[in-house]
């Protein structure tokens, strides 16, 4: 029972105060040995020795919470069977069963709605309640075992870490800012045997409960063989077929590490279901868990929070410090229409000068070619060029008197200077803009910043009041 334990499952009860879920169950005919390899059983009749798992495991997790001072954790436990097919909540036994319904939550883990889930403070308050609990599960005798397990269980263990972190503050003060909080989720599960009529020798409600253990463990088989068949990816996974593969969803297949034990019987005559049995396992070695950790919502949130505020005060920086480019915002745009004033002149000036040179040197070019004093190229290119000139001067005259170049002059002008009050227009408005966004940041910030105090607050209460408790 130890070497089982320390090699396959502490592992796992470590991994679960980092958040992550992880689920042992048993596997195997009946009389095998997985409730006693579990643990799952009268533990008051077993030395230490004989311990199985679940003692073992949950001795290990409270070990493991005394050791570690610098954080807080909560213990919540829950244990359910199904027999024949229906639910039934071994830590209220007057529930009724059609209470309890199997549904996905929103990030699609399969839970048990209705189900009692109770917070225990030691070692023993879970012992008691494994114990009660396991002592309400339907048993029994037949020919192959006098202790016969007629159902399903699932005794679950959830651990919540809640580590308080000092930061500090903008004011150099240190004080505490959030808790950062981690569950993790382990799934003790103890299936019935898969049975033979002619070797147990049911007959009645036996024989009934064979057929619903049986159809549970092939709707199980057939949930390993999907998953473990690497040949066929996208096959469908018959979860929905039974009641446990419903509840094992997470642990095949989905974000759990899950360890499968295979239990055989030494005996010649059990061969059969021996060989089937590690069929099964050699096929559940294929299957690919994604296990993820598991973080509180608030917690979550809270690091969201304080994410947005730093944005929002880098956001607010840059806006001062565009703002600030500008600190004379009146003088900038009259300095941008005295330069485009002077540029319109200079451009004006040489654009007059460039025409009266264009213009004599169209006149002596007209000259020179009626006196035939030019070869075929320079004829060609002489036409081409007046052309070209002839082209220019369709789209804006070259003979521009003085007044009527003042006067485009002074158009010209009017409509640079109604340009740059447009954009000045346009840049009173921007800043006003960015003048109502730095106000609305401001406010957000502010705002953030009291949530945040009031969260401080909270869990600086919370705080005095554990080590009250205490």
């Amino acid at each position: 029972q130890e070497e089982i334990y320390k090699r396959c499952v502490e592992p796992l009860v470590h991994t679960l105060f980092d958040g992550y879920n992880a689920t042992v169950f048993a596997y195997g005919q009946t009389g095998s040995g997985k409730t006693y390899t579990i643990g799952g059983g009268d533990i008051t009749a077993l030395t230490e020795e004989e311990y199985g798992i679940i003692p073992r495991a949950l001795t290990d997790m409270f070990r493991i919470m005394q050791e570690t001072k610098s954080k807080q954790f909560t213990v919540n436990v829950s244990y359910i069977e199904i027999y024949m097919e229906e639910l039934r909540d071994l830590l209220a036994l007057d529930a009724p069963s059609r209470d309890l319904h199997v549904r996905e939550d929103s990030k699609g883990n399969t839970v048990i709605v209705g189900a009692r889930e109770i917070e225990c403070e030691s070692l023993d308050e879970v012992m008691s309640y494994l114990e009660s609990g396991s002592a309400a599960r339907h048993t029994g005798s037949t020919q192959m075992n006098e202790q016969s397990s007629r159902s399903h269980s699932i005794f679950t263990v959830v651990i919540g870490k809640c580590s308080l972190q000092l930061n500090n503050t903008r004011k150099g003060k240190k004080s505490i800012l959030e808790c950062k909080k981690k569950n993790g989720k382990f799934h003790f599960v103890d299936l019935a045997g898969s049975e033979r009529a002619h070797k147990t020798g049911n007959i009645g409600d036996r024989f009934k409960e064979s057929i619903y253990i049986n159809s549970g463990l092939l709707s199980l088989g057939n949930v390993i063989s999907a998953l473990g068949d690497v040949k066929k990816k996208a096959i469908h996974i018959p979860y929905r077929e039974s009641k446990i593969t419903r509840l094992l969803k997470d642990s095949l297949g989905g974000n759990a590490q899950t360890l499968m034990i295979c239990c055989i019987s030494p005996a010649a005559s059990n061969f059969d279901e021996s060989l089937n049995s590690l069929k099964y396992a050699n096929r559940a070695k294929n299957i690919k868990n994604k296990p993820i950790i598991n973080r509180d919502i608030q917690s979550i949130r809270f690091e969201e929070m304080q994410t947005e505020i730093k944005a929002l005060r880098e956001e607010l920086a840059r806006q001062k410090t565009t703002m600030s480019i500008y600190p004379d915002m009146e003088g900038v745009p009259e300095t941008r229409i005295k330069e485009l004033e002077d540029k319109v002149v200079r451009l004006q000036t040489e654009c007059s000068h460039y025409r009266m040179v264009a213009e004599e040197a169209y006149k002596h070019i007209t000259d020179i070619q009626g006196k035939d004093m030019l070869s075929r190229s320079q004829e060609l290119r002489l036409k081409d060029w007046l052309e070209l000139l002839e082209e220019i001067k369709n789209q804006v005259p070259i003979t521009l008197s003085r007044d009527a170049l003042q006067n485009e002059t002074i158009k010209n002008l009017q409509q640079e200077l109604q340009e740059c009050k447009s954009h000045l227009e346009s840049d009173e408005t921007i800043f006003a803009d960015k003048k109502r966004e730095v106000d609305h940041l401001n406010e957000t910030i502010k705002t953030m910043e009291t949530t945040s105090s009031q969260f401080e607050w909270q869990l600086q209460d919370m705080t005095l009041r554990c080590r009250q408790q205490e």
